[in-house]
């Protein structure tokens, strides 16, 4: 598909064309090369959209959450897109469409785009094409965009290069009393929603989320510090600076998602997150993160991609090449070293 084509694309997808978005959205989860000519007619028209991203353990009651959220966004007047990760089916590849079916209440409202995309084996919670849905979702127009990551556990922290605002959505009773310090999820959360807080052990949860983030605090070189990552920076102790420029302290927001409970607070943290990132000038930062984690996972799969070619048309096909490393014919190490020479060269 040529350019003037792709051209008329990004038009449509700038006018609202649900369709046309669709088919681009499902077009880049397949990474066709004219997707991309589209996208990058759409880029310089992206970038007004606020990102959230919500993830957490399994059964945290996630969609739930962001189906209240959607209801309540949309009652403020935002224009609303949801992308849905799921995980992936092993017969078809394509996403197992839960979120979506969750989310039945909105698909009526034109205002709202739901869009789910199947893991395809990426980690971290995301699929590798979940920036570029956001970006189009934000040429489409749409204020807010949710991000609900596929619920896998402790490696849900890629959400944090992606989001604005961070939502950690955790439960009492999933068997740890904690589950959000674990690899790094603690770190990340720029707002805490204890779900399920009408469970025994809701109290409780609460309290060693408080204790935690104390912790933090207290051997922090400024509290609440993020690096580039998002990832929290550990120092000596220091004072958090007076005024509104004060480091951000993640508040503890409980919630009962399925009877509507808590849901306006966890909104009114969002927007107050929100604010603080404006008069501090850390949303700036945020998007230059963005920007910075958006292209080295081009760049990486550009060169991935140059390197595979050039490993099967000079060495054999990546299958026969693992053969030869497998029955020890072959280094890895020394075939990688030889490849990235030549790839310089």
């Amino acid at each position: 598909m040529d350019a003037p084509v792709q051209s008329a694309v990004a038009e449509r997808v700038l006018a609202g064309d649900v369709r046309t978005a669709a088919r681009l959205m499902r077009d880049l989860d397949d990474r066709l090369p004219e997707a991309e000519v589209a996208l990058r007619a759409l880029f310089p028209r992206t970038g007004r959209a606020y990102v959230i991203g919500l993830t957490g353990a399994p059964g945290a009651g996630k969609s739930s959450l962001t189906d209240r959220l959607i209801a309540r966004l949309r009652a403020a007047g935002k224009k609303v897109g949801v992308v849905a990760i799921d995980p992936t089916s092993p017969f078809s590849g394509g996403a197992i469409l839960g979120d979506r079916i969750r989310m039945q209440d909105h698909a009526l409202d034109p205002d709202v785009f739901i869009r789910s995309l199947g893991t395809r084996g990426h980690l971290g919670g995301l699929s590798r094409s979940t920036a570029d849905v956001v970006q189009v979702m934000d040429a489409m127009g749409k204020d807010v965009v949710l991000v609900e990551t596929v619920g896998v556990g402790q490696d849900e922290i890629e959400v944090a290069s992606l989001a604005h605002t961070v939502v950690v959505v955790t439960v009492p009773g999933l068997g740890d009393d904690v589950q959000a310090i674990k690899a790094g999820v603690l770190e990340i959360a720029d707002v805490f929603a204890v779900n399920k807080a009408d469970r025994e052990g809701a109290d409780r949860t609460v309290r060693d989320l408080q204790i935690m983030l104390d912790l933090r605090r207290s051997v922090a070189v400024r509290p609440g510090e993020h690096d580039v990552h998002h990832r929290f920076v550990h120092g000596e102790a220091a004072e958090p600076p007076p005024g509104p420029g004060a480091d951000w302290e993640p508040p503890i927001v409980r919630t009962v998602a399925v009877r509507d409970e808590g849901v306006a607070d966890l909104v009114e943290a969002i927007d107050r997150h929100r604010a603080h990132l404006e008069v501090t000038g850390q949303r700036r930062a945020r998007e230059t993160a963005r920007a910075r984690a958006a292209f080295v996972a081009v760049l990486r799969e550009r060169l991935l991609a140059g390197a595979l070619g050039r490993l099967e048309a000079e060495m054999g096909r990546l299958d026969e090449v693992a053969e030869r490393i497998a029955a020890r014919a072959a280094d890895p190490y020394a075939l990688a070293d030889e490849l990235s020479a030549r790839l310089r060269a």
